[in-house]
């Protein structure tokens, strides 16, 4: 085994003091802020890039454009992270299904207030 994998099986099984603690849950706030700022934004300019909803079916003649928004809110959010100075490589798969899941439930609630004729 060497060196560096010894250093970092020592590093995994030390407790983590509470500055550590503080920083990474710093980060889980930031990447989760991200998450629903992104979702927000997306489902804004997916309502305004759309079209004027019908009345009758309060459906948008290119709704199309608002899922590829939804899916450029989701990839975005790396860049994001560069530059609020999170790695993202040590991110998983369930950090990112969370980040897509999060970005999704409010991509949906934004578009959808903004769809309802009645709240306007």
């Amino acid at each position: 085994m060497s060196e560096n994998a010894v250093a970092a099986e020592v590093d995994k099984t030390r407790p983590r003091t509470r500055a550590e603690k503080q920083v990474e849950h710093r980060d889980r706030i930031k990447r989760t802020l991200t998450a629903c700022f992104m979702g927000i934004l997306a489902g804004g300019l997916s309502f305004y890039l759309s079209g004027a909803p019908d009345p009758v079916s309060g459906l948008q003649a290119n709704a199309i454009i608002g899922l590829l928004l939804l899916a450029a809110g989701v990839v975005f959010q790396k860049y994001v992270f560069v530059l609020l100075r999170i790695d993202y490589m040590e991110l998983t798969g369930k950090d990112w299904f969370y980040q897509s899941f999060m970005t999704f439930a409010l991509w949906f609630m934004t578009w959808t207030i903004l769809l309802t004729t009645t709240v306007l």
